[in-house]
């Protein structure tokens, strides 16, 4: 018997701080091998061989048990409440006789339909859930204290329906070294009821002092800049002292954006908004200046977060119609004059697209059916062998007819 250990990757420097850290998984015998002959004996080494070199990483991520991994299913669900209650979360219907807001809210009114930056929410919330359990992917070594949502994508494949029971799969997709930093791009791929994705989410978290261990830069540049030119449309909206408060109610628990002691002791002044929360402000402004505000002509949105926003601010979006289905924006804070969202865009669909028609059904043969009703004949229990089974049972507990001091009396039109 041996203890299963730690193996470190090809390339990898082994240092004594990484075998002080890794001593407990070194020396478990919980996970525990009996080799019986030399070959199953060097089975661990040739594995690590054939696995290829290191990725690198480093003590706060591994990048070669983390990249790739793919995170338990979970399932959530929504409905309408839901959906309105994340419409005021991002300001709309601020002027409550404003149709085109009023149907993201009201959900008796003709026209109610789903904001469609909504989809963000569920696939949040499965990091949160993972969060609070205290789970993440292995290799991840770090708290939230290190991380900054740092870029968001959003897709949709159709739109939202008003109400919906989604299945999540998520997986690390990549990871970055930025020198002093580190990316990690985590992809959550949601379905409906139908087993078809409705959504797709690409969070990108920038993990402060996690990075420098000489791997892939990824993407560099700019991307999504706005022409030099007058924006075609701006949209400028006073965001509400409270509205953190409120969005929070969309499952983004995080105290930075609630508590004054969480955000002082981070270095802010005061509760910050949450990132998406400006994401859902821009959303809308896209949406109302150019599909008309039917969120169902909404495909995709990328933004990268610049700068932070506190509740009480003025948010000015500016928006350039690049063509028929791309629209670049940035938003900024018109007290400080600073970019908040940068490198965005909004895409939209030609055409509403639809779900796909469900498969019909292929009616059973008349001999299928003959075969499988002769089956269910043979193995359904019928009365007889119902009363049977009481019988033994009274019989192998005779104290209990005299504990009931009931007669029952059945009546019985088939077998």
């Amino acid at each position: 018997e041996r203890a299963e250990g730690k193996t470190f990757r090809l390339g990898r420097a082994v240092s004594p701080e990484a075998v002080k850290t890794s001593f407990s998984e070194i020396t478990s015998f919980e996970k525990s091998t009996h080799p019986n002959n030399i070959t199953a004996s060097m089975q661990p080494i040739m594995a690590n061989v054939q696995a290829g070199p290191s990725k690198g990483g480093n003590d706060l991520i591994d990048v070669d048990l983390a990249l790739g991994y793919e995170m338990p299913t979970q399932t959530s669900s929504y409905d309408e409440r839901d959906l309105a209650i994340y419409a005021l979360g991002v300001g709309a219907a601020h002027d409550p006789l404003d149709k085109e807001d009023l149907h993201y809210v009201y959900e008796m009114g003709d026209g109610f339909q789903a904001l469609p930056s909504f989809a963000v929410v569920p696939a949040l919330n499965v990091i949160f859930k993972m969060a609070k359990e205290g789970k993440q992917a292995p290799g991840m070594h770090y708290g939230f204290d290190r991380i900054l949502h740092g870029e968001q994508y959003l897709e949709l494949k159709r739109p939202l329906p008003p109400h919906a029971t989604l299945t999540h799969k998520a997986k690390i997709k990549n990871i970055y070294d930025k020198g002093r930093n580190a990316i990690v791009v985590t992809e959550i791929v949601s379905s409906d009821e139908t087993g078809e994705p409705l959504f797709v989410n690409e969070m990108t978290t920038l993990v402060r002092g996690a990075g420098g261990w000489g791997g892939d830069r990824g993407p560099t540049g700019d991307v999504n800049v706005p022409p030099d030119r007058a924006p075609d449309a701006s949209v400028t909206e006073k965001i509400n002292d409270n509205q953190a408060l409120l969005y929070r109610l969309s499952g983004d628990w995080n105290p930075l954006h609630v508590d004054p002691n969480f955000a002082t002791a981070f270095g802010f002044q005061k509760p910050i908004l949450h990132g998406l929360c400006t994401f859902g402000y821009a959303a809308r402004a896209v949406l109302k200046n150019f599909s008309k505000g039917d969120g169902r002509y909404f495909k995709a949105i990328r933004v990268r977060f610049s700068e932070s926003v506190f509740p009480g601010e003025t948010l000015v979006t500016e928006m350039w119609k690049e063509n028929d289905q791309k629209i670049i924006f940035r938003c900024k804070v018109k007290e400080r004059d600073k970019v908040v969202i940068s490198n965005a865009s909004v895409e939209l669909y030609k055409e509403i697209p639809v779900a796909k028609p469900k498969a019909k059904a292929v009616a059973p043969s008349a001999n299928a059916s003959a075969a499988s009703a002769s089956a269910s004949a043979s193995n359904e229990p019928n009365s007889a062998d119902i009363f049977g089974g009481i019988a033994k049972f009274v019989s192998k507990n005779p104290d209990l007819a005299s504990k009931i001091q009931t007669s029952y009396l059945f009546k019985l039109s088939a077998p």
